[in-house]
């Protein structure tokens, strides 16, 4: 077996209606995810059966748990039991999405490992099948497989596209330290009570017709206030790039990467110098979206 290289994009959330909570404990999500081009890459290769190791490599790696309780070593072993392989494998992992940020970036390594582990093991799964098993992962893991703009309900793993026109230019501006989701969420629930989860009809409306300036300003996000409350620092990040002249901020997911959306690649540019001087910033990437999500990479 040779080894398989995977792509997989990371996530901005253009919008996120938090509801209330299953028997379970989960909050109901209405949510609109795209795919942007920061990407990790997956490098695939055969060990042995039973035999399962992990190593990251670039942003925030060396933070990152290598054993069972990694997104991405759990999706193997799933993709194992459930074909029946008796292989095992060697993931490499290049970070570019940022940890704790956010953007999904454990999801979307569990999300190229599922795809990465059928291709080196040769059961080619069909999509549909790699959902359903993204299912078990987690609520993100199953649109990293996907990509694209989508509307995500229930816990945000059931998907529905959404045929957005045109092309978004992304400014994503990185803090200096993470934020726990579980936290985010529990900071929500102090302060906010639950609210209907149907989405915003101007970001819908936006979206179809390409309106880059309409999709900036219907951006929206329940934990925003919650994610802020933890790490203040936030919002002078917000509406510094406001200021500036994006044409929406937003943090994204449950934080704490400020998004911001921008009209064209030099706007970008400009955005990205004014925000990187700014002392509550630790880096800033741009990106572009939609994009596809998981796809396997041919060498040249």
């Amino acid at each position: 077996m040779t080894p398989v290289h995977v792509r997989v994009p990371g996530k901005v959330n253009l919008a996120l209606c938090v509801g209330g909570t299953d028997e379970q404990g989960y909050h109901e999500l209405g949510t609109v995810f795209q795919a942007v081009s920061l990407c990790d890459e997956i490098v695939a290769e055969p060990l042995p059966a039973g035999e399962f190791r992990l190593a990251f490599q670039g942003e925030g790696a060396a933070f990152l748990p290598v054993d069972d309780t990694n997104l991405a070593t759990r999706a193997a072993k799933l993709v194992a039991s459930h074909y029946g392989v008796d292989s095992g494998v060697a993931l490499t992992i290049r970070k570019r999405i940022p940890v704790a940020g956010g953007m999904a970036g454990g999801s979307a390594d569990a999300a190229g490992t599922l795809l990465a582990c059928s291709e080196l093991w040769g059961i080619h799964a069909p999509r549909e099948e790699l959902r359903t098993l993204a299912a078990q992962l987690g609520s993100d893991v199953p649109f990293l497989l996907v990509g694209g703009t989508v509307h995500g309900t229930g816990r945000g793993e059931k998907l529905a596209p959404i045929p957005a026109r045109g092309t978004y230019h992304w400014v994503f501006a990185l803090s200096h330290g993470g934020l726990s989701t579980p936290a985010v969420f529990r900071e929500f629930d102090r302060r906010s009570s639950p609210r209907p989860t149907q989405l915003p009809e101007a970001l819908v409306g936006a979206l179809l017709a390409g309106d880059v300036p309409g999709v900036g300003a219907a951006l929206m996000n329940d934990l925003q206030e919650a994610a802020i409350s933890l790490q203040p620092t936030l919002q002078r990040t917000l509406q510094l790039g406001l200021d500036a002249g994006a044409l929406g901020a937003i943090i994204s997911g449950s934080g704490p990467t400020c998004a911001f959306l921008v009209g064209d690649e030099d706007e970008a540019q400009r955005l990205g110098q004014t925000l990187a001087v700014f002392s509550g910033v630790r880096a800033v990437r741009s990106a572009t979206g939609p994009v596809a999500g998981a796809q396997v990479m041919i060498e040249q």
